[in-house]
């Protein structure tokens, strides 16, 4: 038990020494990922689009 207290006090210690973005910060970088996931979203859809009609037209003919 001594081991697992001890574990806990050092997580507490080093989360005190973590910096933390501000709130500005934080939701620059929130718009950036939420942009981020919605280009890569966008574009693996067309990829996945057209890919989708070259196979269609290959075995339509």
């Amino acid at each position: 038990m001594g081991k697992l207290k001890q574990f806990f006090q050092n997580v507490m210690s080093e989360m005190r020494k973590t910096s933390w973005p501000k709130g500005k910060e934080l939701t620059k970088y929130t718009v950036v990922v939420v942009s981020t996931v919605v280009f890569f979203a966008v574009f693996f859809m067309l990829v996945d689009l057209g890919i989708s009609s070259l196979v269609r037209w290959y075995f339509a003919l």
